[in-house]
């Protein structure tokens, strides 16, 4: 597994993950991280750069321009592999995973061979400091990278992970993840489990807009991330990116409920 030590940091650390290939996000998240003054090395990713949205080339090329810190994701090895499919964790003949394959396809298409290298060169895994506390920073899981961890989840499947990480960087405060596309904090097994959510895409929550993390010296603070996604949008369709995820960017509803917990679903049906 490599590792990446990313120190100690001062002041206010931005965590975010699942830019998605949404430009339009990530130049949000830019201005804001700007406009708080907040340092390039206090900016880390949890992964998934490239994804659903059609400018995945674009968002990775400006991260490594903008020096943030990134853990891979599921997305960044499978890319990197040249792999057939995402590796996202959807059930074979789902939703999720049919809406996968035009995606997939164009962010294969369209990436650069140096973005494919810069990726493969990801830690899978980063540890940090803040204040008198130690982090580490996953994509899913320790176990299984594209392993979906939710607010409803069972404590054991959190103390699996938590010990999986433990195990390979030794112990630690609270544990910074992804993948699963909804920010929220939980105490397990004695450690803050903080999840960054995704910028790229809303948070099933009927609201567009993204989410993201501010740690400070008061806590983690799950923030809104708003912006205009007009030129995403219209990015995804010129690349025949239309299979719900366009919309969802517009009307802050996923077009597919099957990969959440039965009782996270909004049961709503997105036309």
């Amino acid at each position: 597994m490599n590792i990446a030590d990313l120190g100690r940091l001062d002041g206010p650390v931005v965590l975010w993950g699942g830019a998605l290939g949404n430009l339009s996000a990530l130049r949000a998240l830019r201005d804001a991280v700007d406009a708080a003054g907040i340092s390039a090395g206090n900016v880390i990713a949890t992964g998934d750069l490239a994804g659903y949205c059609a400018e995945g080339e674009a968002c990775a090329d400006a991260v490594r321009r903008l020096g943030w810190s990134v853990v891979a994701g599921n997305v960044e090895r499978q890319l990197a592999a040249e792999a057939d499919a995402c590796g996202c964790g959807f059930a074979t003949g789902s939703a999720c995973d049919r809406m996968a394959r035009p995606w997939w396809d164009h962010a294969r298409a369209t990436l650069s061979p140096g973005t494919r290298n810069w990726m493969d060169a990801l830690p899978d895994l980063a540890v940090f400091i803040h204040g008198a506390r130690r982090y580490a920073v996953i994509h899913g899981g320790a176990t299984d990278i594209a392993r979906f961890l939710w607010p409803v989840s069972r404590q054991p499947e959190f103390a699996e992970e938590v010990a999986a990480i433990e195990g390979h960087v030794g112990p630690v405060d609270g544990i910074i993840a992804g993948h699963c596309g909804l920010a929220f904090q939980r105490v397990v097994a004695g450690r803050h489990w903080v999840n960054a959510g995704a910028i790229g895409m809303p948070p099933n929550n009927g609201v567009p807009g993204g989410q993201y993390v501010r740690l400070d010296a008061t806590g983690a603070h799950i923030l809104r991330l708003s912006y205009d996604p007009t030129s995403t949008v219209a990015a995804m369709r010129r690349a025949g990116l239309t299979q719900g995820y366009d919309r969802a960017l517009e009307t802050g509803l996923w077009p597919s409920e099957e990969i959440l917990p039965f009782e996270m679903r909004r049961g709503l049906t997105v036309a």
